[in-house]
């Protein structure tokens, strides 16, 4: 039995060595399953082999002992189903993906057969079934599948929300924020992770810290807060010390590495990285071995070393096709692609970047889309439902206690006739609010969703994501809003920003445009949507010119009372986008895809007080405005663009192209 001991701490040396103890001369009972079922937890972050070895003997005796739950027959349904999560975590631990599914299925079969025999399923069936659905859906998440991850976390937070258990649910609250984070919807994500935080923080669980800190520090790390990032991840570090976690030390310093490569110090970015892989090799971790080896490649890549990058890169490759882990095989032929390109091997470079795009829309294409949106919509719209069902049985019972007072009445026709007229305008006062109310929420439904959604919403209790072929995204930015924010009043700048946005609001209102959201001093907005229409690109193009005077005129009476002043720049691009609501708390009508990221590069790649489109837009608007084309300009994460700047629309200005 393979085991290394200089890697656990001295608490769980003499955890491991207390259960050994209980296990010399144990009986083939009960006790002595779940004994092996903790000596092989205590071994999962030490040696994978051993967590294994110690499953198995569980298992068979498991399979051996008398069925408890039933009184007939044999096999332990509780030791099989803990024994089967245990493998499950194992074999993902090890990167074997298809093996821990397999797993974990054939334990949520076992709970759900106990669960079925205890007729009223118990909260530890339910505790443990939670646990080893959480597990599959992590399983999920790392191979790429996230509506397969989202649809699993789901199931295990409503069954721990049955029960009331914070730290089961704190756990899969944390598991939908990485499901998010992958997908790039970082408000979402941290909205889970600090939700899940309270939820610890409430249970005073020092354990579950590390993860629920290292998430809002990775969001940091996105978001390029790098002072930020690194201050959670020491706090990360401290703690996965203390406890002895191997595999969070070494996810630990991975991150630390990308902090300081983001940074561009690349003599502690590969010191860390070093230390995360070889953590990662002795502790068998393929997932985490392929992670450790993009980051190298990457590195090598930045200063230069080509030959010495690709070594790497091929090595990631190799690991994650190994296990079938989709989202990392998409980024190494993305990252291999590049590094062809900078080496001019321009066959192999677009022999990886297909393989980039084939593998990236099998995981991100519109069913997957479609599928994660109605997975969490359809949670919310379950809990509301079950909590309109809590209030209506709670008046059905003061319904049947109003009519036994009734009936006490009933022998007396003026006192019958009083109860008539009492319930009567009860039942006119309670209509005529009720319509005011309904009313009212119509209204603020109109306000943030769509009309053809908002009724969709209110017909079916749930509104489709759809497809919609050509939608044309703009996006605005403020240039010297950071310059504003220092020289005014929080009070001020947010008056002027609420000018602004107001303005806009109406200007996308004039042109049929959708406002879709605001992202601090951005502002997002789409035509051709949610009913599409031939006009939407015009329609778009319009309202940013219109915007660009608005902003023009308050630059120059904000100049003439010598106040600090907004610019802008606009991007514009038309392409296809998914479309529907997202939320939890607060429904949202959004769209995303490619043609958003393209949308916001048009934004980020113009110039002040210039409407910046694509080749796409400008083909559609060409014969209705002037535009200069501007060449082909270097945009983050698409290369090289063809762009054009719109100056003048040629039905108000007469002018010919």
């Amino acid at each position: 039995m393979l085991c290394s001991f200089r890697h656990a701490s001295l608490a769980q040396t003499a955890r491991i060595d207390s259960i050994r103890a209980l296990l010399v001369n144990a009986k083939d009972d009960t006790s002595k399953v779940l004994n092996l079922n903790a000596l092989a937890w205590e071994f999962n972050n030490i040696n994978p082999d051993t967590a294994y070895i110690l499953n198995m003997q569980a298992l068979r005796l498991s399979e051996k002992l008398p069925c408890y739950e039933a009184g007939t027959g044999t096999g332990w349904l509780m030791g099989m189903g803990r024994t089967y999560s245990g493998l499950s975590v194992v074999h993902r631990v090890k990167g074997n993906y298809d093996k821990s599914i397999e797993e974990g299925m054939k334990g949520i079969a076992c709970w759900d057969k106990r669960g079925s025999i205890e007729k009223t399923p118990s909260a530890l069936t339910l505790k443990y079934k939670a646990i080893i659905t959480g597990n599959i859906g992590i399983t999920f998440k790392d191979q790429g599948n996230y509506p397969a991850a989202l649809e699993y976390f789901l199931k295990a937070l409503k069954t721990d929300e049955a029960f009331g258990n914070k730290k089961g649910m704190s756990r899969h609250l944390s598991n939908m924020g990485n499901v998010y984070m992958k997908q790039e919807d970082y408000d979402k994500a941290l909205d889970h992770y600090f939700r899940s935080l309270k939820l610890v923080e409430d249970l005073g669980d020092k354990a579950q810290l590390p993860s629920k800190l290292g998430n809002i520090a990775n969001i940091y790390l996105v978001k390029r807060d790098f002072a930020k990032a690194l201050e959670y991840y020491d706090r990360v570090v401290k703690i996965d010390e203390e406890l002895n976690d191997l595999n969070g030390l070494a996810s630990d310093y991975a991150n630390i590495g990308v902090v300081y490569f983001e940074k561009k110090e690349f003599g502690p970015a590969l010191e860390f990285t070093l230390k995360s892989l070889k953590l990662r090799e002795e502790t068998g971790n393929k997932r985490g071995i392929a992670l450790s080896a993009v980051n190298m490649g990457e590195f090598y890549k930045e200063q230069g070393n080509y030959k010495e990058a690709e070594k790497w890169l091929l090595k990631a490759l190799s690991l994650s096709e190994e296990i079938h882990a989709l989202n990392l095989v998409s980024g190494e032929h993305e990252q291999l692609s590049d590094l062809y390109s900078k080496t001019g091997e321009w066959e192999k470079a677009m022999k990886h970047y297909t393989a980039f795009i084939s593998t990236r829309d099998s995981m991100l294409n519109e069913e997957n889309t479609k599928k994660t949106v109605r997975l969490e919509m359809n949670y919310e719209f379950d809990k509301k439902e079950a909590a309109t069902k809590a209030e209506q049985d709670k008046k059905d019972v003061l319904a049947a206690s109003e009519l036994r007072q009734q009936k006490l009445l009933r022998n007396g026709f003026v006192g019958g006739f009083a109860v008539v007229l009492l319930f009567a305008g009860v039942f006119f006062t309670q209509r005529n609010r009720i319509g005011k109310e309904k009313k009212r929420s119509d209204e603020l439904l109109l306000n943030i969703l769509p009309a053809e959604v908002a009724e969709e919403l209110k017909d079916k209790g749930s509104a489709d994501a759809q497809l919609i072929e050509e939608v044309t995204v703009l996006f605005t930015d403020f240039k010297g809003f950071t310059a504003m924010s220092e020289k005014l009043s929080p009070k001020e700048l947010v008056k002027d920003i609420h000018e602004c946005f107001s303005a806009f609001d109406h200007i996308m209102e004039k042109h049929g445009m959708e406002k879709i959201k605001t992202i601090g001093d951005s502002y997002m907005a789409a035509g051709g949507l949610p009913t599409p229409n031939k006009t939407h690109a015009t329609d778009a193009v319009k309202a940013a010119l219109e915007i660009r005077e608005f902003i023009a005129e308050g630059k120059a009476r904000k100049l003439a009372m010598g106040a600090p002043y907004f610019d802008i720049r606009i991007g514009i691009h038309t392409g296809p986008v998914v479309a529907g609501i997202v939320g939890v708390k607060k429904f949202q009508y959004d769209i995303w895809g490619d043609t958003v990221n393209t949308a916001s590069r048009m934004e980020s790649s113009g110039e002040i007080s210039k409407v910046n489109i694509s080749e796409t837009t400008y083909g559609l608007v060409k014969d209705q405005f002037t535009c200069n084309y501007r060449g082909e300009i270097e945009a983050k994460g698409k290369g090289k663009v063809k762009m054009y700047f719109v100056e003048s629309d040629q039905t108000e200005t007469g002018s010919s192209v």
